[in-house]
């Protein structure tokens, strides 16, 4: 995705419309908010201020827009990031200027790195007092400009319906992503004939292209040739719609499917084919399959001699993905030995971080499924059967594990809380565990950033689309709850379950408020470890185990749970029990789930846990850490 520059107005402004409605006389307040309605909006997650009271008075007036109000802006914003991601509909957050505005920046960017339609809305000071440094101003236009798909500063009244119109085109139109719409108070009181355009049609946001047969083919004829065929597919399979025809794909083919975090559910995780997720913190038969398997050894003169023990993809499809850091680790030698074809709707993509032989820019939806059909007319006629044999191999020596070892049975965090009975240890991963079992894996699980991310998409099996919804890219802690949030006001009919860290949680608490008060049923299970578990992870792994500021509990009374977030949450009238003890798990679960009000449960685990499979941030999958 480029980025938005100061792109003159005369090569970004549409087309004259094929019909335009000249509308009454409105005050561009009304007539920003009867555009919002124009383009389906039914919910804007919004905090009021001074240069923003106007546009919240019009929404009061409105009868098909939902205001929902967070205690925080970046609150707000996450929850509409959240709606955006589970709906596949543009999220809408609002602020006033200055420090509103800011602290909508970080869901701007988390919405950005993941491709996710956003619109965020911010007052601005009067047009008067634009570069003068007037109360509560900033220049939010060009503050967003790298993280944005395009912003937009409204300067003339008679622009409000045309911006609008492409800014909702332009965040869902090929490679989703946000747009910001800067309004100056003055004109939010100012007063016209909205004329409101029927069409958009911008330079430089055609429809995405189409592959067309001859680069189809060619793939087809390298399943052909190919031993160890692996499908790599990322977020651009989810948020082009293309999850039915990467299964059609997969199973005519028999190929194994392997995702990003971003596309975990874009394949049924329990289908025969599914190699779950790669990556740092991906299973090991996914990252021997698309890299092969090593065994490292130190020698007694301090060398490491690193052996191949099986070969991995010869042939490795990427269907909607970025390559990024977390899933190649050492870029160059990421399917070092492997034809890669990759396609996506962004070709700026194309080789930015790994060189690859066979580019196609198209629309995912359309690719794929031009490729099922093309291998339906013309079977593949290998079945790959010595492939899926050595997966299955793989699939048995290196599965998910979890067991209680005796460093966690010694921590002196766990012998102050179990008192004697630590047979009785709840491990995070068992908490998922059980809670996909209860939930028959049909709830929406939302994330914080950290180990919990980690566990949540190792351990909850995912079966559709937009069921895993994280900030993968910019790894924003906080996300978590806000996110459940819009989550469960766009699919009220589904369980949404926040699986968070304590720390993660802590930096959107305000948001129970929210919850509370919008009667919005979104569950939390916080894995309450009292600290900040993955940089522990890192310090044990790479710092001798020296801890630099990750304890997050009282020092002066380490026995202590801290906060108490029994009574913080009890303090929003939400209701929330501490779970100490296995033996006391399931009940707890049942009674969250059970549950029509907002909930939070306080899962104390040990923090020397670590997750595993593991591989060194620069590294190979011969470093992978993967059994305990």
């Amino acid at each position: 995705m480029s980025n938005s520059t100061l792109i003159p107005k005369a090569k970004l402004s549409a087309a004259p419309s094929k019909r335009a409605e000249v509308g009454r006389v409105m005050q561009g307040n009304e007539i920003l908010v009867e555009a919002l309605e124009r383009e389906g909006v039914e919910v804007i997650f919004a905090y009021p201020g001074g240069a923003s009271m106007e546009l919240h008075q019009a929404l009061t007036r409105s009868k098909q827009i939902r205001t929902i109000l967070p205690r925080h802006e970046q609150g707000g914003s996450f929850a509409a990031e959240g709606y955006a991601r589970a709906s596949g509909r543009p999220g809408v957050c609002m602020a006033t200027s200055g420090p509103g505005a800011t602290n909508l920046v970080t869901a701007i960017a988390d919405a950005y790195m993941d491709s996710i339609p956003l619109i965020a809305l911010t007052g601005q000071v009067p047009q008067a007092m634009i570069g003068k440094g007037g109360f509560q101003e900033t220049d939010f236009f060009g503050m967003t400009l790298p993280v944005v798909k395009h912003s937009y500063l409204i300067t003339n009244i008679n622009d409000i319906p045309r911006i609008v119109k492409e800014a909702f085109h332009i965040a869902q139109t090929g490679r989703p992503g946000p747009v910001v719409i800067d309004f100056p108070k003055n004109i939010q009181q100012q007063k016209a004939h909205p004329v409101w355009p029927e069409d958009v049609n911008l330079r430089g946001y055609p429809a995405p292209k189409q592959a067309d047969d001859l680069a189809l083919n060619e793939i087809i004829g390298l399943i052909e040739k190919a031993e160890r065929p692996v499908l790599y597919c990322g977020g651009g399979i989810i948020s082009g719609e293309a999850s039915a025809e990467l299964r059609a794909f997969a199973e005519a083919t028999g190929i194994p499917v392997t995702t990003t975090i971003m596309g975990i559910g874009a394949f049924p995780e329990t289908h025969e084919l599914s190699l779950r997720w790669l990556g740092m913190h991906g299973t090991a038969y996914a990252n021997w399959a698309v890299n092969g398997e090593f065994k490292k050894e130190k020698l007694a003169d301090g060398t490491e001699k690193v052996t191949k023990l099986a070969d991995g993809a010869d042939l490795l499809l990427a269907f909607g993905v970025r390559f990024d850091d977390r899933v190649t680790g050492k870029v160059e030698k990421f399917c070092e030995h492997g034809t890669i074809v990759h396609i996506d709707v962004d070709p700026s993509e194309h080789n930015k971080n790994r060189k690859v032989q066979l580019a196609i820019e198209s629309d995912i939806r359309f690719a794929l499924g031009r490729l099922a059909k093309m291998v339906q007319e013309r079977p593949v006629q290998k079945k790959f059967a010595a492939w899926h044999k050595q997966i299955a191999a793989w699939k048995e020596k290196g599965p998910l594990t979890y067991r209680v070892t005796e460093e966690v049975i010694k921590s002196d965090h766990m012998k102050d809380h179990l008192n004697g009975r630590e047979g009785e240890v709840i491990l995070p991963q068992h908490v998922i565990d059980l809670l996909w079992e209860l939930t028959k894996g049909d709830a929406i699980i939302t994330t914080g950033v950290g180990q919990h991310q980690m566990w949540a998409a190792q351990w909850y099996k995912y079966k559709f689309p937009r069921q895993f919804i994280t900030s993968a890219g910019l790894g924003a802690m906080g996300f978590g709850y806000p996110a459940a949030l819009g989550i469960k006001v766009a699919c009220p009919d589904k369980q949404v379950i926040d699986i968070d860290g304590d720390g993660s949680f802590l930096m959107n608490v305000q948001e129970l408020a929210t919850a509370h008060i919008e009667k919005i049923a979104a569950k939390a299970i916080i894995l309450n470890n009292q600290h900040l578990g993955m940089v522990v992870q890192w310090e044990d792994n790479f710092y001798a185990g020296n801890r630099g500021h990750t304890y997050l509990g009282d020092p002066e009374n380490r026995k202590a749970i801290y906060p108490d977030y029994v009574k913080v949450v009890q303090a929003f009238n939400v209701p929330c029990e501490r779970v100490m003890f296995k033996k006391d798990l399931r009940a707890a679960l049942q009674r969250m789930l059970d549950s029509d009000q907002p909930y939070v449960l306080d899962v104390v685990t040990p923090y020397t846990e670590h997750v595993l499979p593991f591989i060194k941030a620069g590294g190979t999958v011969a470093d992978m850490i993967w059994k305990a």
